[in-house]
């Protein structure tokens, strides 16, 4: 049994069901996705999540939205989120990624892990003896995806920031830039992962 049971939509009071009808409507579906259905347990929740969902993830801004859907996919499977896992892959495959273009995402997201984790390991360390080793983890799945470099590196940024690795976050910043990528849309990205890692993390609370 969930720990938070969905609200249907005829149970709902009518500021949630105002909010429901949005995102039926935002997402051009019948029915509302069963995740925002136990949000709407909690009225100011459902509508924070609605507002930030369709702002910096669901439609274009700063970056386009089928960016968006990849930074999706990554941030959902951080947050071993299984329905927005789905649901964020076929959001990719709806915006015009292949099947591998998928698989790809996921690879370059679990790839930063690699890296996320020995930088981190060396910057947690409080110590300088690991500065002049080399890092021996091989990368090549950076390079060598059909994912333009703009995807990776606003991909790599988000998944640094969330694993909290200060070292690579930065370099990852300074790369994105050199890429041409501009602040704003640094930032998108970010507001777009912290959108969806939040509304995973309270799916999962959900049970």
């Amino acid at each position: 049994m969930p720990r938070i049971s969905p609200i249907a939509e005829n149970d709902a009071s009518e500021k949630v069901a105002q909010t429901f009808g949005r995102i039926r409507e935002l997402l051009g579906t019948d029915e509302v996705p069963p995740m925002f259905l136990a949000m709407g347990r909690v009225e100011a929740f459902l509508r924070d999540a609605f507002m930030n969902f369709k702002k910096f993830v669901w439609t274009d801004g700063a970056i386009d939205s089928q960016t968006k859907a990849a930074l999706a996919l990554a941030v959902s499977c951080h947050a071993k989120s299984e329905p927005w896992t789905e649901f964020y892959a076929e959001r990719c495959r709806a915006t015009g990624f292949s099947d591998q273009q998928v698989a790809e995402i996921i690879a370059v997201a679990s790839t930063n892990y690699m890296y996320n984790t020995f930088f981190k390991f060396r910057d947690l360390s409080g110590s300088d003896l690991f500065e002049g080793m080399g890092v021996g983890l091989r990368a090549h799945t950076f390079a060598n995806t059909s994912l333009d470099e703009k995807t990776v590196e606003l991909i790599n940024t988000a998944v640094s920031d969330l694993n909290a690795c200060q070292p690579c976050t930065s370099g990852h910043v300074e790369s994105a830039r050199k890429l041409g990528i501009k602040d704003d849309q640094l930032l998108e990205a970010i507001q777009c992962a912290a959108t969806v890692y939040a509304l995973a993390q309270f799916t999962n609370a959900a049970g």
